[in-house]
This record gives C-alpha cells, sequence and structure tokens, in this order.
C-alpha cells in the first residue's frame, strides 16, 4: 500500500462531514435571508417566498447529516441556531428554533426508525417536516413581530410548496444514484 492510503480515514476530516457544514451553513443563511428577501405575487393574494426552496434543501441536508453523523445531528443544529442569533437575531433564531426542534424531530424519527430506502426516506421525512415546519416558523415570525402578515393560507400553502419542489429535486438526484449503485439505498445513519 501507498502511504497515502495507509492513512486510516477518520469522521473528523472535513470530507466525511461536508453535508453537516453544508447543513449548519444553511440554516443561518436562510434565517438571515428571511429578513430581506422580497415575497413575489403568483396570483392576486399568493405570494411565494423563493427562499423557501432552499428551506426544502436544508431539510434533506439533515438527513444526509445525519448519515454522516448520526445523531450529533440536533447538535449540529444548536450551532446553527446559535449562528442564526448573530447573524439575525435573538427573536428570529427562536422562531426558527422552534421550527427546527418540532420538524426536526418529526424528521429524525422517520430518518431514524423507518427501514424504507434512502431515497424515499428523504422524500418522506420532508413531506412531514416541511408542513410542521413552515406552520410553526411563519407563526413564529408573525407572534414575534419579525414580520406582519407570514401566517397566511397563501404564504403557507406556497411555502410548503416551495420546500417540496426542492426535496423533489434531490429526491430524483438520489433515486437515480440509487439505481445507479452509486450510493447505498438502505445504508444506516452513523452511530453516535
Amino acid at each position: 500500500m501507498s502511504a497515502h492510503s495507509d492513512k486510516p480515514k477518520t469522521r473528523t476530516s472535513l470530507r466525511y462531514v461536508k453535508y453537516t457544514l453544508i447543513y449548519v451553513a444553511l440554516i443561518p443563511f436562510i434565517n438571515w435571508s428571511f429578513t430581506w428577501a422580497p415575497m413575489l405575487d403568483v396570483l392576486p393574494g399568493w405570494a411565494f417566498n423563493p427562499v423557501t426552496i432552499v428551506t426544502g434543501l436544508v431539510l434533506v441536508a439533515r438527513d444526509f447529516a445525519q448519515r454522516e453523523i448520526g445523531h450529533e445531528v440536533l447538535i449540529a443544529m444548536g450551532i446553527a441556531l446559535a449562528l442564526t442569533t448573530l447573524t439575525s437575531g435573538a427573536e428570529l433564531a427562536l422562531a426558527s428554533g422552534l421550527a427546527f426542534a418540532i420538524s426536526e424531530i418529526v424528521d429524525w424519527a422517520l430518518f431514524t426508525f423507518a427501514k424504507f430506502r434512502f431515497s424515499s426516506r428523504v422524500l418522506l421525512s420532508s413531506a412531514l417536516a416541511a408542513p410542521i415546519d413552515t406552520t410553526v416558523f411563519l407563526y413564529g415570525a408573525e407572534f414575534m413581530f419579525i414580520r406582519d402578515n407570514q401566517l397566511t393560507l397563501p404564504n403557507v400553502t406556497m411555502s410548503i410548496i416551495g420546500k417540496m419542489a426542492g426535496a423533489l429535486v434531490i429526491w430524483w438526484l438520489i433515486r437515480q444514484r440509487e439505481q445507479a449503485g452509486k450510493i447505498e439505498a438502505y445504508e444506516t445513519v452513523a452511530s453516535s
């Protein structure tokens, strides 16, 4: 063996936590963008924040992060919320933290205990987490006066659609990789 291949691979290498780092970076970015991103009128009375598509990706990034670091993904979420406090303020971090805590626990439980193939777990966990995350976050944003008129049926509906659009793209890409044998469909999460 060469000297390069003799080196043991450790999970502390950045290569082995890349999705965890993406997950930790996405949360404060999404929360920060919520403070300035414009609402786009799709139909009269139906507004849509384009950042919600990226929010759908963070739900999937969490699934990949859990594959990398196991149950410590909850610690990664805590770090991301601390960064949100620095970039966007405590009120937004609290609204986001409540939404993530509730939806991520649902997502985590499904991802941990379901025996479906990876792509199916990603899609199903997003479908369960997106409505919870959206409703709790928008309620928190309005309740704490972060942004007015957020908890409306059009905004909730468009946010869930945006999140699921992002999740569907990632689901399709994962499914293609599973079918090509490039990733393990039934791989379990990393042990803690």
